[in-house]
């Protein structure tokens, strides 16, 4: 009997603390890793990284994402591309985040040159990548030609290429005339045309080339190509300025657009600058150029006041108040982390292909418009519709240290609440009046 007490004894010592261990262990979350990827060291990667947090603390906080019954919250991982410095780097970075960091899907890229390699990376493992970054078309050319490589990648923001060529020319005939009818030019519009060297503005250069005089009637008096990382651009911009030209059409996207705005202004060179110019449409530009940046007008996604769909002024306002910095149109991972959201609760599985035929599908309105990929009819699939109804982006000019909305101005029966009319600048204005 006492042998019989003393091995129950033991028994309970034994069991009890694994009763206890059980009972006061809480089951871990479950939870989805999804990777951040871009030129972190740089506006477009940091607004990537302040995009997606926003969106992840919005989607756990409601309870996170709905799989067959079971929640998980998001997990993001930040890599660090270099793609800015070092495209070749980019490839390294996914394959990390994706083979080390366990990343499920991808959102992000920016650089052309280094989405190309983190593209065939994330496919290579048959993993999501939405881009929200680099507008090249052809990288949705690639899902048309070989789909069964490419499906895994969609493009969020920007749209296509082809289509920023359309709203840069929309902006472009605008400021043209305004300045005609306002300075009393009787002959052709003189643009000059100056691109980064990098490989998203080779296609466009083109295009503007051909398509400045045959649809606008303007003459392109040349083409300069700087350094997207040049810290000096008078020679060119005196160059323009000795071939008449009465505006620069920018195809900007690095760190040049700042020196080239500041200096256009401290040489007084007499012309518009109207185009892309992505530094251009964070808040420190204005300060950075020494105010030399006022009326700089660049395509854009997001400004003060103008209400795309009733998702963009919320939005617009909370990003200001956490991350204090006006949201350049690479914080389209927000949109972005949401549509993959939808999409994995629509699918109701974690699978990759589950989710592409889910995405495929999507009809969604974000803060930048409703998002519809385009389909394998056309040229470029698994890209975001461009047009009234759809996303269709928009131009902004900094007036008085401010970014004002100037395009669209009665587009397609389109003008957003905000929006204003182009201005000429007052170098140009005083240079004529001589």
């Amino acid at each position: 009997m006492r042998n019989k007490l003393v091995f129950s004894l033991i028994a309970c010592l034994v069991i009890l603390p694994l009763i206890f261990t059980g009972c006061g262990k809480k089951e871990a979350a479950k939870t989805i890793k999804i990777g951040i990827i871009g030129p972190m060291q740089f506006v477009q990667g940091e607004h990537h990284w302040f995009g997606a947090t926003m969106a992840r603390d919005e989607i756990n906080a409601a309870g996170g994402i709905d799989v067959g019954g079971v929640k998980y919250q998001i997990e993001l991982i930040k890599a660090d591309s270099n793609e800015m410095l070092s495209p070749t780097d980019a490839a390294a970075a996914m394959e990390r985040l994706i083979t080390v960091d366990k990343a499920q899907f991808v959102i992000g890229g920016f650089r052309t040159e280094g989405v190309y390699p983190m593209q065939d990376v994330a496919m290579d493992n048959k993993v999501i990548f939405l881009g929200a970054g680099a507008a090249t078309k052809d990288i949705c050319v690639k899902v048309k030609t070989n789909y069964d490589r490419y499906k895994y990648w969609f493009r969020v923001t920007p749209f296509s290429s082809d289509k920023l060529v359309a709203n840069t020319l929309q902006t472009l005939g605008t400021a043209g005339a305004i300045m005609k009818a306002g300075l009393g030019i009787t002959g052709k519009i003189k643009v000059a045309i100056l691109a980064e060297q990098a490989t998203w503005a080779d296609a466009m250069v083109q295009a503007y080339s051909a398509y400045v005089p045959a649809q606008l009637g303007m003459e392109v008096v040349g083409v300069w190509r700087p350094s997207a990382t040049a810290t000096d651009v008078s020679a060119e911009l005196t160059a323009i300025q000795g071939k008449g030209a009465h505006i620069i059409l920018t195809i900007i996207s690095g760190p040049v657009g700042i020196p080239y705005a500041r200096q256009l202004g401290e040489l007084q060179i007499p012309v518009a600058s109207v185009g892309i110019n992505v530094e251009s449409q964070k808040d420190g530009f204005f300060a950075a150029t020494n105010q030399f940046g006022n009326y700089e007008t660049t395509l854009n996604t997001y400004a003060k006041g103008v209400a795309i769909t009733a998702k963009t002024n919320v939005f617009f306002e909370k990003f200001v108040q956490v991350n204090k910095q006006t949201p350049t149109y690479c914080a389209g991972t927000y949109d972005a982390l949401y549509v993959l959201k939808d999409a994995i609760e629509r699918a109701d599985k974690l699978d990759s292909d589950s989710v592409v035929t889910a995405l495929e599908k999507t009809d969604y309105t974000g803060t930048a418009g409703r998002i519809v990929f385009t389909g394998m009819d056309a040229d470029n699939p698994h890209d975001v519709t461009y047009g009234p109804g759809y996303v269709t982006g928009i131009a902004i000019q900094w007036q008085n240290g401010e970014m004002k909305c100037v395009w669209p101005y009665n587009w397609n029966n389109i003008t957003y609440p905000g929006t204003v009319q182009w201005q000429i600048p007052d170098r140009v204005i005083k240079f004529y009046k001589k």
